[in-house]
């Protein structure tokens, strides 16, 4: 699996995603600069943790256009695998590749520690590695990180399973007291309609190593290596894999 991490000016969580892929796993890595045309044969694409351009406007607002997301939106479109994370996250709802959008949160003040995050659908390639109900612990660090939606919206990703994880407490149980930022129903992240798109706000990166003290984020990158494992022996002739992520 080659994963191709994107750099915008402001992310500070690519290498924390480079080593999660190459120590962690034993994958090949490579950074995409935010200026350039060319996803370089990469068979996932990550937008990782950050604040891009500084977080102006609004959180993803000016990432959304860089160059490179002109290729990254081809690469999803097309079933590529893509993987947003924090940042990443807000720049596929920016880029309306992924419903909702992040706002600040509740409160309105910057959270950054370990969170409990309860794995809801283990049926993704994101998520193969876990089990339906398995409690992570990974840490947050944003300040527009409440996930928000139109009822309709959120009634629609419940019913067809696209919420993917969920803030939780050291129970398993979804409740305010658990919930960092107010995001609706405790959503944490989600997929798009056909599966190769997820956007969550917690950091797996950032729990991927054992000198790290916690692996419990390991699973979505070991999960997309068995994606892209069995796409490979499938002998696809769609589009390569894709995977975005980024922190606010």
């Amino acid at each position: 699996m080659k994963v191709g991490i994107v750099r915008f000016p402001g992310s500070n969580c690519d290498a924390d995603v480079y080593r999660a892929v190459t120590e962690g796993l034993g994958e090949s890595a490579t950074y995409l600069w935010h200026k350039s045309n060319d996803l370089e044969g990469a068979d996932v694409v990550v937008l990782p943790g950050g604040f891009s351009y500084g977080d102006y406007l609004r959180a993803g607002a000016i990432a959304r256009f860089s160059p490179i997301m002109r290729e990254v939106i081809d690469f999803a479109r097309g079933g590529g695998l893509t993987l947003g994370i924090c940042n990443g996250f807000q720049v596929l709802c920016e880029a309306h590749l992924l419903p909702g959008a992040l706002v600040r949160n509740q409160g309105l003040r910057f959270r950054c520690h370990d969170v409990g995050l309860r794995v809801e659908n283990a049926d993704t390639s994101f998520t193969t590695a876990y089990s339906e109900g398995d409690l992570l612990h990974i840490p947050i660090a944003h300040g527009e990180g409440q996930f928000v939606a139109e009822a309709s919206t959120l009634d629609e990703l419940e019913a067809e399973h696209r919420v993917v994880f969920r803030y939780a407490d050291a129970r398993g149980k979804a409740t305010p007291a658990a919930n960092p930022n107010g995001s609706a129903r405790n959503i944490a992240g989600i997929t798009n309609a056909e599966g190769n798109i997820l956007g969550l706000m917690p950091h797996p990166e950032r729990h991927s190593l054992a000198v790290l003290g916690n692996t419990d984020g390991l699973g979505v990158f070991q999960s997309l290596v068995a994606a892209v494992s069995a796409w490979s022996r499938h002998g696809s002739e769609g589009a390569p894999l894709a995977v975005a992520g980024v922190s606010s």
